[in-house]
């Protein structure tokens, strides 16, 4: 029966799917691509603290070039080899999705216009905007308009992995725009669409994908199952946070989107030849919400270099960072892994500092021609731009305050901040070479009429202008000036107390020791979430696994102080009414309310207020 499911698989894939072989021959290393790689490679284990990386470069159906730097773990000094050490491939796994998704369209058993709720049984996608339903394409384009879910979506155990379906029928995010609206990186979505290829081929997803994918293409080294099979070619290589420590939350339900799946270098070399044939419609444009710039495929992100296409993806989980990219003009593939996140986070800019350098050896940058600025009012661009991939619902939208982009003018074009993948390097400067669009010699960016900010850094994002009182710059300064006034108010009403030791009124001592202990939540709330983000380690780690005791805790004290703050306005407002204290006193009071109320204000606008 499997035989014949198989049999019956190849023979409908459109031209360009998976074909049957141990893998692509070997041809002699191209010198350009390995000198690139040794100096780059070389380089970043040094210079950002990587243990190990792995490269493999395949040209016209050959791998030309493969080989392991570093160690794959730490304690056994055991060396990175591209056959045999496998690493997580995190988001890589969403191009495995998209190839089982459209072998599941070309076989009539899914459709990629359709509503996904055709397939869905036990539960339903939300239909938050009616006559908009959610589709495949959406879901593979990243444009289906769910929120961000990123808390709790790993376990530190495979053996606890949950059942697809079921994990994500009970974590399903808020729909926050309509599908086909922008693209926002989607988790939850690709996921889901990897779910329906289990619905519809009626095989668990991790067995599908070994059947039709891995075993023909002869990836010995890699699985979707957790635990990682004992089957499996290749010893798993340690990844290490940016502390040198063992990293924790690769595995997970969403195995579809990245959570658990494993490979070696030399897999990919074999997967990039298979997607690399001619017809493959998942390297080819798809989707863009700004037709001046390139956009989406089939869970590939589109590039253009010196008038040139290509196509990539990368990857993220803790302590593993890969990318992968195809130059489909020059039959080309590069990927390149890394088993250590890098100082302050490092590993994620540095394959995507290799494949730039490895894209320019066939195409090199040209300068785009410049126009004036004149004609174009560019204070219309400044101002400050969120991405639109956030958690609506958890804290971990906290994380914006600090990921904003600021675009200002100055005079000849335009200069961000946050923009920029590379972490040494956060301010670009940009010319205009269109109305609305800017380039800075290597990429570009474009502003749509309504306000939104689209680049090719990374075009599965987007950024929408914020007015002024949701300025990240402005609300951290008011809370920090608040925080300033509560920690005087903690030291002096005890003192005051002291010194006056004046009777007053039951209700204004209560007053006086709700303002106290509020001001104390408040200081306390802010040390545990200062402690939680001091530790950047762990902290991709902390919001996988949802694990982190200081963060919830810090959330239980500020939603115990929102309370404290109803009480301290009626206290404020009954001080003034009634007399209680003196002025000073009660101008003390109505401040240190006021800054319990900032605080809890902008806790409550990013989720930190239960």
């Amino acid at each position: 029966m499997q035989m014949w499911k198989n049999a019956l698989v190849a023979a409908a894939v459109v031209a360009g799917s998976v074909v049957v072989g141990a893998g692509p021959a070997r041809a002699e290393p191209t010198p350009d691509f390995a000198a690139v790689a040794d100096e780059v490679i070389g380089r970043q284990l040094s210079e950002y603290g990587i243990p190990g990386a792995a490269v493999v470069v395949v040209r016209n159906g050959k791998q030309i070039f493969g080989k392991g730097y570093g160690v794959a773990d730490t304690a056994t000094k055991s060396p990175v080899s591209v056959d045999d050490t496998g690493f997580f491939m995190a988001s890589v796994a969403k191009l495995f999705t998209a190839e089982v998704v459209r072998q599941q369209v070309a076989l009539g058993r899914l459709d990629l216009h359709a509503d996904v709720n055709r397939y869905l049984t036990g539960f339903r996608i939300a239909d938050t905007y009616p006559g908009h339903p959610v589709t495949l394409h959406d879901l593979l384009t990243h444009s289906s308009g769910f929120a961000d879910t990123p808390l709790g979506v790993a376990v530190d155990d495979p053996s606890r992995v949950e059942p697809l379906g079921a994990w994500l029928a009970a974590h399903q995010p808020p729909r926050v725009r309509a599908p086909g609206t922008l693209v926002s990186y989607d988790n939850y979505g690709m996921a889901l669409a990897g779910y329906l290829v289990e619905v519809a081929s009626g095989e668990p997803f991790a067995d599908y994908v070994q059947q039709q994918i891995v075993d023909p293409l002869g990836m010995t080294g890699t699985s979707f199952a957790q635990p990682r099979p004992a089957t499996a070619v290749g010893k798993l290589a340690t990844g290490y946070r940016s502390d040198g420590v063992a990293a924790r939350g690769q595995c997970g339900a969403m195995s579809p989107t990245g959570a658990g799946p494993t490979t070696t270098a030399a897999d990919m070399g074999r997967f990039m030849v298979a997607q690399l044939k001619p017809g493959n419609p998942n390297i080819q444009p798809q989707f863009t919400p700004e037709p001046r710039l390139p956009g989406m495929g089939y869970a590939y992100e589109e590039h253009e270099r010196a008038g040139h296409r290509w196509v990539s993806k990368d990857g993220d989980v803790p302590g593993f960072h890969d990318n992968l990219a195809l130059l489909p003009d020059e039959g080309l593939g590069i990927y390149v892994v890394y088993n250590g996140d890098g100082h302050d986070g490092s590993a994620a800019f540095a394959g995507r500092e290799l494949v730039d350098r490895m894209v320019e050896l066939r195409y090199p940058v040209a300068a785009a021609p410049a126009m004036a600025a004149g004609g174009q009012d560019l204070g219309a661009f400044a101002g400050t731009y969120r991405t639109t991939r956030f958690s609506h619902t958890d804290f971990t939208k906290f994380a914006t305050l600090t990921t904003a982009v600021t675009v200002t003018g100055d005079g000849d074009g335009l200069t961000t901040t946050g923009l920029s993948p590379d972490p040494a390097h956060a301010t670009q400067h940009w010319t205009p070479v269109a109305v609305g669009v800017f380039t800075d010699g290597r990429e570009r960016i474009a502003f749509r009429d309504d306000g939104v900010l689209f680049s090719t850094i990374n075009p599965a994002a987007a950024y929408e202008r914020l007015p002024w009182y949701e300025s990240p710059t402005l609300q951290m300064a008011a809370a920090g000036v608040a925080l300033l006034v509560l920690l005087l108010a903690l030291l002096w009403w005890p003192i005051a107390a002291l010194v006056r030791r004046r009777r007053r009124p039951g209700l204004a001592r209560a007053a006086t020791v709700v303002g106290w202990v509020s001001a104390g939540l408040v200081v306390a709330f802010a040390g545990l979430l200062a402690l939680f983000l001091s530790d950047s380690a762990a902290l991709d780690q902390h919001v996988f696994l949802d694990d982190s005791g200081l963060v919830k805790a810090a959330l239980v004290l500020l939603t115990v102080a929102a309370g404290g703050a109803v009480v301290m306005l009626a206290g404020t407002v009954l001080g003034w009414a009634r007399g209680w204290w003196d002025r000073a006193g009660r101008l003390g009071y109505t401040v240190a309310t006021a800054a319990v109320l900032v605080v809890v204000a902008v806790g409550a606008s990013y989720n930190l207020v239960g």
